[in-house]
């Protein structure tokens, strides 16, 4: 008697001995973790993250601010800025050099314009301007809109190292006086 050689298929029957068919047809895999919710502070970075990239035009901030009163005096100094040279800047001893009125502007307009301005005047080396807001006295029962977002904006603002209410010469709560930083222009 000769032996034959074992075929694939019994070799194959003989090592399936014993096995199950399954009774479905997808593939038994890990279980894939769950994307967890976000926590909290991941939902506060995330909109804070969103705020920044749709908050800012020009470097100001476009959301709400805290509303001033029209009659309210502002003011505002950077840190390390000298009591004397804040002192005299409210007195209006610091004569102002040029000046902005951003009467009749929309809250959009007024933020370009004085971003512009402030920039450029302190490209030209000024020290102290004028920026007059208003008080909103025009419409009565209304918030002052924008001195409310000038004294938002100007504090955020890099070139700005202080400011406060004007003389009423000047404008009284309706107008700011600004100091600007120095820019050293040395030669090459």
């Amino acid at each position: 008697m000769t032996d034959t050689p074992p075929s694939d298929e019994s070799e194959f029957h003989a090592a399936m001995a014993g096995v199950e068919r399954l009774s479905h047809d997808r593939a038994d895999l890990a279980p894939i973790p769950r994307r967890r919710k976000p926590d909290q502070n991941q939902r506060y970075r995330r909109s804070a993250a969103e705020q920044e990239l749709d908050g800012f035009v020009d470097g100001l901030s476009t959301s709400a601010v805290d509303i001033v009163e029209s009659e309210q005096d502002l003011l505002f100094a950077s840190p390390g800025v000298q009591v004397r040279l804040l002192k005299r800047l409210r007195q209006g001893h610091i004569p102002w050099q040029q000046g902005l009125d951003l009467h009749g502007y929309s809250i959009d307009q007024a933020r370009d314009e004085l971003a512009r301005f402030i920039r450029d005047s302190a490209a030209a080396n000024q020290r102290c301007v004028l920026v007059v807001h208003g008080k909103s006295f025009t419409q009565a029962g209304q918030p002052a809109l924008i001195k409310s977002y000038v004294n938002d904006w100007l504090r955020q603002l890099p070139a700005v190292l202080a400011f406060c209410s004007a003389q009423p010469v000047d404008g009284g709560t309706g107008a700011l006086y600004v100091l600007l930083r120095r820019t050293h222009n040395r030669a090459p």
